[in-house]
């Protein structure tokens, strides 16, 4: 067998004058490099709106709202939730496509998954549209049916 014929590159290093620990050595070491770049860019994707949680918004803050008022900003909020998560999803999809594509076929697409994600804004408008809802049951007020 050749030294550096496939399946058999690490037997034969050592008759080839190459210790196979120093080869073995250079090859975790671009493994783990490769392995640590896949997971930084894989950090970059944007989340699905779906698994964006609601951050904490105090339902306090609504306390001198009406049940009217409190109708109006739970329609004005879930407005903007639902035209933030179409954002969010966008870019989610355009990101799940530029990885697949970067990691098959053309690994500068990668650089394609920074920015754009609305993950922040998403979890405070969920979170005040919680505070909203909270408030309107300690106020007692009848909301008309919502779709969040």
């Amino acid at each position: 067998m050749a030294c550096g014929v496939m399946g058999g590159y690490f037997h034969c290093a050592g008759k080839c004058g190459i210790d196979p620990k120093q080869l073995m050595g250079a090859f975790m070491k671009k493994l783990i490099v490769a392995g640590s770049v896949t997971l930084g860019l894989l950090s970059g994707c944007a989340t699905a709106p779906e698994n964006i949680g609601a951050r904490y918004v105090s339902p306090a803050q609504y306390s001198s709202y009406d049940c009217d008022q409190i109708q109006q900003e739970l329609q004005r909020v879930e407005g903007r939730v639902s035209q933030v998560s179409g954002q969010q999803q966008k870019k989610a999809s355009s990101d799940q496509i530029a990885m697949g594509v970067g990691m098959v076929l053309f690994w500068p697409a990668l650089f394609f998954l920074a920015g754009n994600d609305q993950k922040e804004e998403l979890s405070s408008l969920k979170g005040t549209y919680d505070a909203l809802a909270q408030a309107a049951i300690q106020k007692k007020c009848t909301i008309n049916n919502s779709s969040r």
